[in-house]
C-alpha cells in the first residue's frame, strides 16, 4: 500500500510539473476558446494556489481538486463534475492543450470563490482568492506555439502616408520558457555609459536595444538617466512624479505598458520585476494613441521632428517587438509600430542612441555610448 501511494504521488507530481517535451509554453497561462470566449485554468497552477490541492489519476484521466471543505472531481472530455458528492453540469469539459491539462475557469471561480479579472491592455487575467493573487497571460486554445527559435529578426519596408520606412525588427516570444528579459545599466551603475554591444555581450544577451533617455550632452562624468529603471525586482533609478509611459514585466515575463502615475501601485503589489520609463506611448489597444502633454513632454518639436528612432511593442499574444528605423516623426513611428503588429507600443530614446543588437552583431549601430538597455537572454 505504501509503495502504491508513493507511485501515485510521483505520477501526480510529474503531471503537475511543466513538461520539457511539450510544445506548449512552460509558463502558466489562461487558455481562451475563441469560439465560446470561455476560459480554462491549468491544474498545475491551481495546485498549491491559496491552499488548493490537486490530484491526478492517470488511468481514469480524473482530476480531484480540494480546497478547504470543497471537493471537485472532473474527468477529461466529460461535461459533468462532482462537487461535494453532487453532480454538476459543465459548459466545457476539461481538456489537454499541448500536453497540459486545463479545467473550466467558470467552475473554479463559482465553487472555490476565485475572482478572475481580465485586463484588456495586457491580455491577462488576475486570479485572486483571499490573500493570494497571480496575474496570468491569456493565450488562444490550441495556439500551436512550438517555435524552435523564440527570437526572429526581420527587415521590412512599411509605408506611412506617402513615405516608406525601412525598419529592423526583432520579435521575441515571451511565452517561450527559454526567454528571460532584463534591464541593464551601463557599467551596472546609474550615470555611466557603455557601448550597446558591450552591454549585450557581458549580459549574455541574444538581443539588446537602447533604453530610456539620459543626459548625453553633459561634459560631466555622470550622465544622468531619466525615468524609472528597474531590474530583478529592485529600483535602480527612481523618478517620482514622472508621468511618461513605462515598459514593465513581471516574474513570468508578462509585459505591460503603464503610465508613470500607476507605477507605485504596481510596484507595491509586487507585479514589476523589471522595466524602464521613456515614452511617449505610441499605440494603445491596437490603435495609434499619442498624448504627449499628458505624459509631460514640453518640447513642441516632439511630434514634428524626424530622426533615428527606437521603439518597443507588445502584441496581443505576448510577443515583444523591438524596432529601429530612421527619419521618422513620433506620429509616423506610432503608425509603423501599429503596422508591425503592436497592440501596445512606446517610444524609446532615439537619435544617436538608437541601436539594435542581435545574434552577436548590430542591426542598427548607435552613434554613441548609451546609459541603459533592454536585453533578451535565451537559455
Amino acid at each position: 500500500m505504501f509503495k502504491k501511494s508513493i507511485a501515485f504521488l510521483l505520477v501526480a507530481f510529474i503531471f503537475l510539473m511543466p513538461s520539457a517535451e511539450a510544445a506548449a509554453p512552460a509558463r502558466n497561462v489562461v487558455i481562451m476558446d475563441a469560439k465560446s470566449s470561455h476560459s480554462f485554468l491549468p491544474v498545475r497552477f491551481l495546485n498549491g494556489f491559496d491552499g488548493t490541492r490537486v490530484q491526478w489519476d492517470d488511468a481514469a484521466k480524473r482530476i480531484e481538486i480540494t480546497h478547504g471543505s470543497t471537493n471537485i472531481t472532473m474527468t477529461l472530455g466529460q461535461k459533468t463534475a462532482v462537487v461535494n458528492g453532487s453532480s454538476v453540469s459543465l459548459q466545457d469539459a476539461p481538456h489537454r492543450d499541448n500536453g497540459i491539462v486545463y479545467v473550466p475557469a467558470q467552475l473554479i471561480s463559482q465553487e472555490l470563490g476565485y475572482r478572475l479579472t481580465w485586463h484588456q491592455d495586457s491580455n491577462a487575467v488576475t486570479v485572486a482568492a483571499n490573500g493570494s493573487s497571480e496575474v496570468l497571460p491569456v493565450v488562444a486554445r490550441n495556439n500551436g506555439r512550438a517555435e524552435s527559435n523564440p527570437v526572429v529578426n526581420e527587415r521590412k519596408t512599411l509605408k506611412v502616408g506617402s513615405r516608406s520606412f525601412n525598419v529592423q525588427m526583432v520579435t521575441v516570444d515571451l511565452m517561450n520558457p527559454k526567454v528571460q528579459l532584463d534591464v541593464v545599466l551601463a557599467g551596472n551603475t546609474p550615470g555611466k555609459v557603455e557601448d550597446l554591444g558591450s552591454i549585450a555581450r557581458r549580459s549574455g544577451a541574444a538581443v539588446a536595444i537602447n533604453g530610456t533617455f539620459f543626459d548625453a550632452y553633459t561634459n560631466a562624468s555622470y550622465k544622468a538617466p531619466y525615468g524609472y529603471i528597474l531590474s530583478k525586482g529592485a529600483i535602480k533609478m527612481a523618478s517620482p512624479g514622472d508621468q511618461r509611459a513605462m515598459f514593465t514585466y513581471d516574474k513570468n515575463q508578462l509585459p505591460s505598458l503603464i503610465s508613470g502615475s500607476a507605477f507605485k501601485t504596481h510596484f507595491e503589489q509586487g507585479r514589476i520585476e523589471g522595466g524602464l520609463q521613456a515614452g511617449p506611448r505610441l499605440v494603445l489597444n491596437g490603435k495609434v494613441s499619442l498624448n504627449v502633454k499628458q505624459e509631460g513632454f514640453k518640447d513642441p518639436k516632439i511630434l514634428t521632428g524626424g530622426g533615428a528612432r527606437s521603439a518597443l511593442g507588445i502584441t496581443k499574444d505576448h510577443r515583444l517587438i523591438l524596432l529601429t528605423t530612421g527619419g521618422a516623426t513620433i506620429p509616423q513611428l506610432a503608425e509603423i509600430m501599429r503596422q508591425a503588429g503592436a497592440y501596445q507600443a512606446m517610444n524609446l530614446d532615439g537619435g544617436a542612441s538608437s541601436g539594435l543588437y542581435y545574434n552577436g552583431k548590430y542591426l542598427t549601430t548607435p552613434g554613441r555610448q548609451i546609459s541603459n538597455a533592454i536585453v533578451v537572454k535565451v537559455q
